[in-house]
């Protein structure tokens, strides 16, 4: 089974002479490209469903900590670095 995770763009650019945005995109702290192609409309600060490289949805900041709280409940966080910043606050549960 494959998994899209949300992160969160920390940069745009564009690659390949122009022709491809690609994105900056951190997941609690490990920082990957990925593609914008699907999502025109993303911006640095969107929260983004990356699989593969490729961002496939835009989701909001909730929706994004949601999923980060899954992951950590089910102990799929194990490689990932400042996941505090992803996850709800206690008083937010």
């Amino acid at each position: 089974m494959c998994l899209a995770v949300p992160g969160k763009i920390k940069s745009i650019e564009m690659q390949h002479n122009g022709m491809f945005r690609m994105a900056k995109v951190s997941f609690g702290g490990i920082v990957k490209e990925a593609s914008l192609e699907m999502l025109p409309d993303a911006n640095i600060g969107d929260y983004v469903l990356v699989h593969v490289g490729v961002a496939i949805s835009k989701v909001n900041e909730e929706e994004a900590k949601k999923t980060f709280k899954y992951l950590e409940e089910i102990g799929e966080l194990g490689e990932l670095e400042d996941v505090d910043e992803y996850l709800p606050k206690k008083d937010e549960l």
